[in-house]
C-alpha cells in the first residue's frame, strides 16, 4: 500500500499548484476586482449619483459591513457546503450584485448592493484561505498564501487600466458599464472555481493529525492580540485603497486615466508583496514579517501625506511603490499564522475570528476618513493618522508571543 500512498502524495503535490493558480483568480475576483476597483470607479460614480465625501465613505463602509456579517457565517457555510462550494457561491453573489450596481439609480440602492458584494467577498476570501491551509504545510504556507494573494494585485492592474478606458469610452454612464464588465470577470472565475478547486488532498487525515490543537485562555488571548494587529491593518490600508485615486483627481487635479495608472502601479508592485513577505515570515518568523510589513506601510502613508500637502509627485510615486510592495502581505502572514496555530481543520474558524477585527477596521476607516476629509478639506491628515496607527501595529507585533521571532 506504500506505493499507493506515494502516488497520492505525488498527485497532491502537483495539484496543489493548480489550487494556487485558481486561487489567484479567486482573489482577483473577490478582492482585486470587487473591493479594489471601487476606488477607481468611485470618482465617476460619485459624480453620476451626486455623492459627497461622507456618502462615498459610507459606500465603502457598506461593503465592509456586509463583509463583517459574513465573517461570522463563513466557517459554518464552509463546514456545511465545503470550501469549494462556499467560494463558488461567494463569487456568484459578487457577480450578481456588481452587475446590479450598473443599474443603481441612487445612493441607497448602491449602498445595499455594494454591501451584498461585501458578503460575497468575505465568503470567497475566508474559504480560499482555509483551502490553502488544507493543501500546504507550515514550511510553505506563508509562501503559498502570498502567491494566492497576488490575485489582489492582478485585479488592481486590470481595474486600473480597464475602468478608466471604459469610463472614457462610454461617457456619462461609463461607470455603469465598468461594473458590468467587472461582474463578468467575477462570473467567469466562479465557473472556474467550481470546476477546478478541490477541498483537500486525499492525505488530509494524516496531515490534520500532525497539526496542533490549541485551546484555553492563552489561545483566546493570542487570537485577540493578533486580531488587534489585523484591525489596524484594516483601519489604515482601506483609507488608502478607497480614497487615493479620489485624492489624486480632486486634490491634485490628475486626469482620471492618469490617476488610474497610479493605482495600476500599486497593483503591479503588490504582486510581489504576498510572496516576498510571506517567504520572509516562513524563514524569519511571522512576527518579523509583520514588523517589516507595517514598517514599510508607515513610510507609504507618510509619503502620501507629504505628497498631497505640497503637491510633490515623486513623494506620491514613492508612496505607491511602498504601499504596493507590502499591500497584501499582512493578510498572507495572518492566514499562515492562524493555520500554524490551529491546524488546517480549524483555520476557517480562526481566520474568521481575526477577520472580524479586520472587518471592523474596514468599516470604520472609510466613513471616518470621509468625515475628516469633509471637515479639513482633504485627505492629507488621514494618511498621516494612518502612519501613526501602523506604528502602533509594529509595537503590538513585537509583543506577540514566541521564540526567535516565531509566533507560537
Amino acid at each position: 500500500m506504500r506505493w499507493k500512498s506515494s502516488l497520492n502524495s505525488l498527485a497532491a503535490s502537483r495539484y496543489e499548484w493548480i489550487i494556487v493558480a485558481v486561487g489567484v483568480l479567486v482573489m482577483l475576483a473577490c478582492l482585486g476586482v470587487a473591493r479594489f476597483a471601487f476606488g477607481i470607479i468611485l470618482p465617476a460614480m460619485a459624480k453620476g449619483l451626486a455623492l459627497d465625501y461622507e456618502q462615498q465613505g459610507w459606500l465603502g463602509t457598506g461593503y465592509f459591513s456586509g463583509y463583517m456579517v459574513m465573517v461570522a457565517l463563513a466557517p459554518f457555510l464552509a463546514a456545511r457546503t465545503g470550501n469549494r462550494a462556499a467560494i463558488t457561491l461567494g463569487l456568484s453573489l459578487i457577480a450578481l450584485s456588481m452587475a446590479s450596481l450598473g443599474f443603481a439609480g441612487g445612493y441607497v440602492p448602491a449602498l445595499v448592493l455594494y454591501s451584498a458584494t461585501g458578503v460575497g467577498s468575505s465568503a470567497a476570501n475566508i474559504s480560499m484561505m482555509a483551502m490553502i491551509a488544507n493543501w500546504f504545510g507550515p514550511a510553505r504556507r506563508g509562501t503559498a498564501t502570498g502567491l494566492v494573494i497576488m490575485g489582489n494585485g492582478l485585479g488592481i492592474i486590470l481595474s486600473g487600466f480597464l475602468v478608466p478606458l471604459v469610463v472614457e469610452m462610454a461617457g456619462e454612464n461609463g461607470w455603469r458599464v465598468a461594473w458590468l464588465c467587472l461582474a463578468l470577470v467575477a462570473a467567469l472565475v466562479a465557473i472556474m472555481a467550481g470546476v477546478f478547486l478541490r477541498n483537500a488532498p486525499k492525505d488530509q487525515r494524516e496531515r490534520n493529525q500532525s497539526e496542533p490543537t490549541p485551546s484555553g485562555k492563552g489561545h483566546g488571548r493570542f487570537i485577540t492580540h493578533l486580531g488587534l494587529i489585523y484591525f489596524l491593518f484594516g483601519l489604515t490600508y482601506i483609507v488608502y485603497a478607497t480614497f487615493f485615486v479620489t485624492t489624486l483627481v480632486d486634490e491634485q487635479a490628475f486626469a482620471h486615466d492618469v490617476a488610474g495608472r497610479f493605482w495600476a502601479w500599486v497593483g503591479f508592485f503588490s504582486l510581489f508583496s504576498g510572496p516576498l513577505l510571506g517567504r520572509v515570515s516562513d524563514v524569519m518568523g511571522r512576527r518579523s514579517g509583520l514588523v517589516a510589513a507595517y514598517g514599510v506601510q508607515t513610510g507609504a502613508y507618510l509619503l502620501a501625506a507629504y505628497g498631497v500637502l505640497v503637491s510633490n509627485q515623486p513623494a506620491l510615486y514613492g508612496s505607491v511603490v511602498l504601499f504596493g510592495l507590502t499591500a497584501w502581505s499582512v493578510p498572507a502572514i495572518m492566514a499562515a499564522t492562524i493555520a500554524d496555530r490551529l491546524g488546517p481543520k480549524r483555520t476557517a474558524k480562526g481566520f474568521s475570528q481575526i477577520t472580524f477585527f479586520l472587518a471592523v477596521g474596514q468599516v470604520l476607516g472609510p466613513v471616518g476618513a470621509g468625515k475628516l476629509a469633509n471637515h479639513v478639506g482633504g485627505f492629507a491628515w488621514c494618511y498621516a493618522i494612518c502612519a501613526g496607527l501602523t506604528l502602533c501595529a509594529i509595537a503590538l507585533s513585537l509583543a506577540l508571543p514566541g521564540r526567535d521571532g516565531q509566533v507560537s
